[in-house]
């Protein structure tokens, strides 16, 4: 079965949409979950006196809003943006992956491990 450019092109972007998507879904779920556990550390916090209830309510849009902002590596001016397209290379299923392709992702991996271990850490205080 032979696939034209247009097919590759379509399923890209389909493939991309359905990323985008359940990456915002999941953003979702982690900022409601982040939500309750800053609502309940405030919570205690009033509890025990050390900040009052207007006090706890700005402290947690705070840190929602902290959450929300974009990273810190993230381009935030026109001049760091790229000057160029990324580029995108398509490979046949003969060929073997790039190693840089096996490093970005082996990162990304650790990214998520130590973003994990934060999260639990955050869950036991």
């Amino acid at each position: 079965m032979v696939m034209g450019l247009g097919d590759i092109v379509q399923k890209a972007m389909y493939l991309g949409i359905g990323v985008a998507s359940y990456a915002g879904e999941k953003a979702g779920e982690k900022l409601t979950e982040l939500r309750s556990q800053v609502q309940k550390l405030a919570d205690e916090m009033v509890a025990r006196g050390e900040m009052s209830s207007e006090e706890a309510r700005r402290f947690v849009d705070e840190m929602v809003q902290r959450a929300q902002q974009p990273s810190v590596s993230a381009p935030t001016s026109e001049s760091e943006k790229p000057t160029e397209p990324r580029k995108i290379e398509i490979l046949d299923d003969d060929e073997p992956a790039p190693t840089q392709t096996t490093t970005t992702v082996d990162e990304m991996r650790q990214q998520v491990a130590d973003l994990q271990e934060e999260l639990r850490r955050l869950k036991k205080n």
